[in-house]
């Protein structure tokens, strides 16, 4: 549904200029703590794990180191799966769940894969629970060379020196009624634009590579996940966030060709995961054990090929 919505910055219809985006800033606040809630559980993970740092953010260095874990016994003749949270630090259990996943899961699959953990690629977003960076860009529409974004520039340069190509990445992500309230709304007035308000699913779905659909781990993946939580159901055009539905709880993007996180790698298999953490149906500790459920699935799949 397209529609005008006020939004507090800038004119409607006009793009925001450089005063725009400073006003936006200045009205971020920081409303929890990187360094509790991500690098707390992070570092004690350092006697089963290498932890990597593989930089910081220039909006504060210290405040915010970049960190990815790797399994031990790196091997090159095993396959790579990357695993990514944070990109959009407003979605809490991306984070949470690759943190999850490292603490619990991790060293199960140690034994045939190399595994890379980056669980907060976005930690001011984080912080300050936002879907942008301070410069009013999202990092998840940034993965192209020489990106503008330092978040998307750092985990690049990472995965391009290590030298190993990706078999898989599970990219965690959520999709919240703030994306209609807040984001979107923000991202419109930004650009000049009308607003499109889009229906919230509510359960969890995934996306495909349009590219490399993948249609088998991604079915593996939402029959993990719904024993554990509901999957979405499509709406009454048969899709979700207007995609036309694929299959149960599935839709595609061309990750590439929108410079996704999902579509930065060469990856073979490839899924952005969406929770929906403001269902009533949920909480916080359901949605972080769905984020798991749907790496466990979709290894799970891999090792039966």
């Amino acid at each position: 549904m397209t529609s005008q919505h006020f939004y507090p910055i800038g004119k409607l219809g006009t793009p925001w200029n450089e005063e725009d985006k400073k006003q936006w800033l200045d009205n971020q606040q920081v409303k929890r703590s990187y360094q509790t809630e991500v690098l707390d559980s992070l570092l004690p993970l350092t006697s089963k794990f290498d932890l990597v740092q593989y930089g910081a953010l220039p909006y504060d260095e210290q405040r915010y180191p970049l960190y990815a874990a790797k399994t031990r016994d790196w091997d090159d003749s095993k396959p790579t799966v990357l695993i990514t949270g944070g990109v959009h630090g407003y979605e809490t259990s991306g984070v949470q769940g690759a943190l999850r996943f490292l603490a619990t899961q991790a060293q199960d699959y140690a034994g045939k894969y190399n595994i890379i953990v980056a669980p907060c690629i976005s930690p001011w977003g984080y912080e300050t629970i936002n879907r942008w960076n301070p410069a009013a860009v999202d990092p998840n529409r940034s993965f192209k060379p020489n990106s503008v974004a330092p978040e998307v520039r750092a985990i690049m340069d990472f995965i391009e020196s290590l030298n190993t190509p990706i078999f898989a990445h599970f990219d965690l992500h959520e999709t919240t009624d703030t994306d209609n309230t807040e984001f979107r709304l923000a991202l419109a007035a930004r650009d000049g634009n009308t607003f499109d308000e889009w229906e919230i699913p509510d359960g969890f779905y995934s996306v495909g590579d349009a590219g490399n659909p993948t249609p088998e781990f991604q079915k593996a993946i939402i029959d993990s996940v719904e024993k554990v939580t509901h999957i979405a159901p499509a709406d009454e055009q048969n899709r979700i966030i207007g995609t036309p539905l694929e299959q149960k709880g599935v839709i595609n993007y061309d990750k590439k060709a929108l410079f996704l996180c999902g579509g930065f790698t060469q990856a073979q298999y490839v899924v952005t995961t969406e929770v929906y953490p403001d269902s009533p149906l949920v909480d916080d500790e359901n949605c972080i054990v769905a984020q798991v459920a749907a790496v466990t699935g979709g290894l799970n799949y891999l090792n039966s090929l």
